[in-house]
């Protein structure tokens, strides 16, 4: 049968016997796994497995870039516990200050055409700008490559969008994936991977590409693929890796996939989303005639803050000044880039306009370290994330936008477009052309020991889009000193502080689509299980979300009808729902004498629930190999 790109990059590095078509649980073992300042919770799960080596020295990749900011010597005891372990190991390592992870797996080579790689952070996308297969994982996952080199991978459905036309003068990449976010907003690509296609890829630069495979994260998508060609072969020469386009494999012409869509990139006029919502967006002219005022601005993170990104900002800025009332940060996506940047006199613009230099980093993109959102603060941001309380105070609003808009809103004070710009203010279309169904699935037969049904009293959560930083803030991510009381207190803060005076040990969360979207943070998941939630049933799951739940066998159920009855006329603030009682041999939640379908959960959930998580099964396969 005709093959997608996708599906053929997993084969070639799933177990043999493995079809690959979407739907399918497969076991891969890909070239690279990064991991970054969680690298500390890999190390602690890795330890607690018993294994003494890692099985492939080759494989894993560390990068601290996260926390670089922080010089407490808890952050620094584990930062040096942590190069200590891959010197003994002999694993490739970046020191802090070296860049951010993902910047580093394409510059180094790590993210190579054909390959497939994870990183236990959710912008592996990004690798698919060069045509490697990038995926999240999570850390669970992470430590099981150390112990075994393999993990487990659910092929996604693949969507296809088709980029025709050429961009407009002063619009980019970012503005490509804002409109894409903007306007297909729903969940017609959530957890489906994305291969670009079309005329319009000639005229993309390889900073454009990286930016859209980046943020299709974002998008809801579970991986992005960009083809391999001239763009991409004289990209990676540039950097010492020597490819051809015909080292690398293509989708078959007549592969079939789950979406298509179209997008004209003549139509595309530079874009801002926001406030706090990266699914609304708006020309940045129609923004300038609002004279929205604007007190920080930041150039930085893994998706905009390359050569050409500082170079953009830095047209924007020459002979200016950074408004009084700004405070604009800037953090280069990793050394070598800042060095390029300074050499062509990029950087020293910058500085001369009042930039406030950060190290090479996450650091605000995430809320860590020196100028981050405070409350009342309206942000403009090339960063790839506006979540309410993801870079700071939840009381800050944020905006994304290109680099150069960024740079002239803060000369200008105000959110405004590009120097040079279309002055259109007309979003763009770009219509679905196709969609295929999949064929709903029998419930599957219910394995030993897996419960029957389940009674218990709900909490709703009524919102679509409830993200990794609203369940668990970003400031506790590195904080591994916390109890689970702790954990379990922080629990939804950034989302609604309600939560924790409604919700008690016990109850199962009812939330819209998508909920779990953002980061790969396995405490998402974790906090929830402290806190004694029993199941959380939503419309939709980030397919990474769900990776941390069943790894930590939290219970998971996708019930669409459910929520959009449940939700009728209940506002948006947490409230206490009815009581469910779910029959998973019917796979359907009953309430009130009203009956909902969810989606059947499979055997291989099933069996991750039983155990509790992906490391206790673990742990009993690597003792039934010892004692064999």
């Amino acid at each position: 049968m005709p093959r997608t790109l996708t599906e053929k990059l997993a084969a070639d590095h799933a177990e043999p016997g493995s079809s690959c078509r979407p739907g399918e649980y497969i076991r891969i073992r890909p070239r690279h796994v990064m991991t970054h300042d969680n690298t500390a919770s890999v190390l602690s799960k890795f330890r607690s497995l018993g294994v003494q080596a890692i099985h492939d020295r080759a494989q894993p990749v560390i990068a601290l870039d996260h926390d670089i900011q922080n010089q407490t010597p808890e952050n620094l005891g584990a930062y040096a516990r942590i190069e200590a372990f891959a010197r003994q190991h002999r694993l490739a390592f970046y020191p802090a200050g070296s860049g951010i992870g993902h910047q580093i797996m394409i510059e180094r080579g790590f993210a190579a055409p054909g390959s497939l790689v994870v990183a236990s952070d959710s912008h592996a996308n990004m690798y698919g700008a060069v045509g490697c297969l990038g995926t999240p994982v999570v850390r669970t996952d992470a430590a099981a490559i150390w112990a075994t080199g393999v993990t487990w991978w659910r092929v996604p459905p693949v969507a296809r969008v088709m980029l025709r036309g050429r961009l407009s003068s002063g619009v980019t990449g970012k503005d490509i994936i804002l409109a894409l976010c903007g306007i297909i907003n729903s969940d017609q690509v959530l957890n489906h991977a994305v291969e670009f296609a079309g005329g319009g890829l000639a005229s993309l630069s390889m900073p454009d590409r990286l930016t859209i495979a980046n943020m299709t994260t974002e998008w809801g998508a579970l991986s992005a693929l960009f083809p391999v060609d001239s763009t991409t072969i004289s990209y990676l020469r540039s950097r010492g890796h020597l490819f051809t386009e015909s080292d690398c494999p293509t989708a078959d012409p007549d592969a079939t996939y789950a979406v298509e869509i179209d997008l004209d990139l003549s139509t595309v006029p530079a874009l801002v989303t926001g406030p706090n919502d990266v699914k609304i967006v708006t020309p940045a002219r129609e923004l300038e005639n609002r004279r929205i005022r604007v007190t920080k601005a930041y150039i930085l993170s893994c998706v905009n803050a390359r050569y050409e990104d500082l170079a953009q900002a830095a047209g924007e800025l020459r002979r200016r000044r950074v408004a009084s009332h700004v405070e604009l940060y800037i953090a280069a996506a990793s050394a070598s880039e800042q060095q390029r940047a300074e050499r062509d006199g990029h950087w020293k613009t910058l500085l001369d306009a009042g930039a406030i230099p950060l190290p090479s980093g996450c650091g605000p993109c995430i809320g860590l370290g020196q100028g981050i959102a405070q409350a009342g603060d309206v942000v403009i941001s090339a960063t790839n994330r506006n979540y309410r309380g993801r870079m700071g105070h939840v009381d800050a609003q944020v905006y994304l936008a290109s680099p150069a808009a960024v740079a002239a809103s803060a000369r200008e004070g105000f959110i405004a477009a590009p120097t040079g710009s279309p002055m259109n203010s007309t979003m763009p279309q770009a219509p679905l052309r196709a969609m295929r169904r999949a064929t709903p699935a029998e419930s599957p037969a219910l394995v030993d020991n897996f419960p029957r049904r389940l009674a218990a009293r709900s909490v709703l959560l009524p919102q679509n889009d409830i993200s990794t930083d609203a369940i668990y803030a970003g400031k506790w991510t590195y904080r591994n000193d916390l109890t689970r009381e702790q954990m379990a207190a922080a629990a939804f803060e950034n989302y609604d502080a309600q939560f924790q005076s409604l919700a008690i040990s016990g109850d199962v969360i009812v939330a819209g689509r998508n909920f779990g979207t953002g980061s790969s943070r396995e405490q998402a998941a974790t906090a929830l299980q402290a806190f004694g939630i029993r199941a959380i049933i939503a419309a939709s799951f980030s397919a990474t979300y769900e990776r941390n739940a069943l790894n930590n066998g939290l219970l998971l159920l996708e019930s669409p009808d459910l929520a959009d009855f449940l939700f009728t006329g209940c506002g948006s603030r947490v409230s206490r729902g009815p009581d469910l009682a779910i029959d998973f041999e019917r796979s359907v939640i009953e309430t009130g004498g009203h009956s909902f379908p969810f989606a059947p959960l499979g055997p291989v959930a099933q069996r991750l629930i039983i155990s509790g998580g992906i490391e206790q099964q673990l742990r009993a396969a690597l003792a039934q190999e010892i004692n064999a």
